[in-house]
């Protein structure tokens, strides 16, 4: 919104009595920073043909493997990757298709898949991870470690926040670890 437009905005919401605009004005900032952050990442990972979302997911199946755990269900990886069942079932079909992970037949439950790495995928995997933290790491360098400490700790007072007011349960968005 450009400046005028919020003016506009703003002139409407004073007609209703509302002059606070500062939860709409952080989620746009919010909005805007993680369109940029998509942006910035799609372009990154383009040579490994990996989107942030799936270098994520194989990054949750090669800490599984480092933990002694060979595979994790779909389940298991739409709850870490907090999305749908449908968009890991898209994940893991674009992943599989690519040759980066493998379904093999749950032995307990043989209605169940297990999702587990190729070698090919671990090996991109173990090449990629240091050069994406790198370049993460490169993205907010203009930050000083006390700016990062204190923005980590005011998102996630904003996701508390969000949380509660939201109406949604106190487990809906834990942190994990997810890079």
């Amino acid at each position: 919104m450009n400046h005028e437009h919020q003016q506009v905005f703003a002139s409407m919401m004073a007609g209703h009595g509302i002059t606070e605009m500062h939860g709409l004005d952080l989620m746009r900032q919010i909005k805007m920073l993680s369109h940029l952050y998509g942006m910035l990442i799609s372009s990154h990972m383009r040579d490994a043909q990996l989107s942030g979302s799936r270098w994520r997911l194989l990054l949750h199946l090669h800490m599984a493997e480092q933990m002694e755990q060979a595979s994790l269900s779909p389940t298991e990886l739409s709850r870490m990757q907090h999305v749908t069942k449908n968009t890991i079932s898209s994940l893991l079909r674009s992943l599989e298709e690519q040759g980066l992970i493998e379904r093999t037949l749950d032995p307990k439950d043989r209605r169940q898949f297990k999702i587990r790495l190729t070698d090919e995928g671990r090996e991109l995997i173990r090449k990629s991870t240091p050069e994406h933290v790198v370049y993460l790491n490169q993205l907010a360098r203009d930050l000083t470690p006390d700016e990062v400490t204190q923005l980590g700790e005011l998102l996630h007072k904003l996701r508390v926040s969000l949380t509660r007011h939201g109406d949604l349960p106190d487990t809906y968005c834990q942190e994990k670890s997810n890079p």
